[in-house]
């Protein structure tokens, strides 16, 4: 079984992850060396900003 392509973009989760501050474990062990918990927030900030997005879109 071959693992599904992230929607999200490289750049939005560097992006993410600077504003989180855990971007320097990104850059020395990679997406892997990351907590779950630092993914889970990833993801929520990732929705919290796709809705922004809209509610700005609808105005």
């Amino acid at each position: 079984m071959s693992r599904r392509r992230g929607i999200m973009s490289d750049r939005l989760k560097e992006e993410i992850a600077k504003e989180l501050g855990f971007y320097d474990t990104v850059q020395k062990e990679g997406w892997g060396g990351i907590r779950a918990r630092d993914a889970g927030n990833m993801v929520k900030r990732a929705v919290q900003m796709a809705e922004e997005q809209l509610a700005r879109d609808k105005s």
